[in-house]
């Protein structure tokens, strides 16, 4: 299937949440599925329940049934959270959890998931509840540049509703100087190499998407502009011949050969996030042409030419190898494509 980036993908479906209810249960969200099928043994995580919190609570009419999938996930991470605002992260089939609270990814996106529920939530009591728990996991700081975005992004979320919020506006301010090294001049952001990092690994475009977001709260025109630009070497260096091709899971660092697969569907939907914020901090319609992209490529068009998704289940496929998809849908693939799919109501 191959979609034309000249206008809107004509052929996006409208985003459904399908898979996610056949991924969920009481307790959460399943991380694997071997096909459509949960796999339950392997349990749940924070990781996987955030995003999925994320998804949720950002649908402007959300159904009875994504209204319940939101509680649900709600739910879990408050039962994650410790009370010095850490999280758990895996728990097991057996309702128990298999490791000690922290500050990892988790961590960051608990607080987005949080974030994203306290603002965007249309019931009173789940803004209430979460917007408690996001202010005791955003006093704590991670030593982790990536957690850090991933929370700043929620701390953005939460500024969106209450741009006077000290927590929030702390924690953004925060997470985009722990993503940047500081004040500038930027380490390691020269002219052939503009990134923070000299390897770029997972979700690569929420460092810049943080950094965007910090910079226009801030009023930091210097910040923003990095941000800006970080965002744009990445997606420069992921376009080919017109369409997306992301680093892959294995990553990639500056100076070695660069692998061309496993390409993963939350590079692309990363990469969506960003693009939106930087089209609402600068009115840039370019940005807009890079989600189209996005959208394409998991509608068809990709390095492989093949669709990135299975329309009879509605799960999203966990990654674009050399022989095409791997047919398993797991939640964090199914989710990327369902937030993807969300930003295409810019153009219905």
């Amino acid at each position: 299937m191959t979609v034309s980036m000249l206008g809107p993908p004509s052929t996006a479906p409208a985003p459904t949440f399908a898979h996610l209810v056949r991924l969920s249960d009481d307790t959460g969200l399943f991380e694997h599925a071997r096909h459509g099928v949960v796999r339950r043994g392997h349990g749940y995580c924070t990781d996987d329940v955030a995003r999925g919190l994320v998804v949720t609570a950002r649908e402007p009419e959300p159904s009875a049934t994504v209204t319940g999938l939101t509680e649900r996930y709600l739910g879990f991470l408050t039962h994650a959270q410790a009370a010095d605002g850490t999280f758990h992260n895996r728990l097991g089939y057996d309702r128990r959890w298999r490791d000690e609270p922290g500050l990892g990814d988790w961590w960051g996106r608990a607080i987005w998931g949080l974030g994203t529920a306290a603002a965007r939530s249309p019931a009173p009591w789940v803004r209430e509840e979460a917007r408690t728990a996001f202010a005791l996991g955003a006093a704590r700081r991670s030593p982790a540049p990536r957690a850090m975005a991933f929370a700043g992004l929620g701390a953005a979320e939460v500024l969106r509703a209450d741009p006077g919020d000290p927590v929030a506006g702390a924690l953004l301010s925060d997470a985009a100087r722990a993503v940047v090294g500081g004040a500038p001049p930027y380490p390691l952001m020269g002219v052939d190499w503009f990134w923070p990092d000299d390897r770029l690994t997972y979700a690569n475009a929420a460092l810049a998407e943080v950094v965007i977001a910090a910079g226009r709260y801030d009023g930091d025109a210097s910040l923003l502009a990095t941000g800006l630009r970080m965002l744009g070497w990445l997606r420069d260096l992921q376009t080919r011949d017109g369409r997306l091709s992301v680093v892959p899971v294995a990553g990639w660092r500056r100076g070695g050969p660069r692998p061309r697969y496993d390409q993963q569907p939350i590079e692309v939907a990363a990469l969506a996030d960003a693009c939106v914020t930087a089209a609402g901090a600068t009115g840039d319609p370019s940005w807009e042409v890079t989600l189209r992209r996005c959208v394409g490529w998991f509608l068809g068009e990709n390095d492989a030419g093949a669709p990135m998704w299975d329309p009879e289940t509605g799960g999203g496929f966990d990654g674009l190898t050399a022989a095409g998809p791997n047919l398993n849908q797991g939640a964090e693939s199914t989710l990327a494509f369902v937030a993807t799919l969300q930003h295409a109501r810019r153009w219905s």
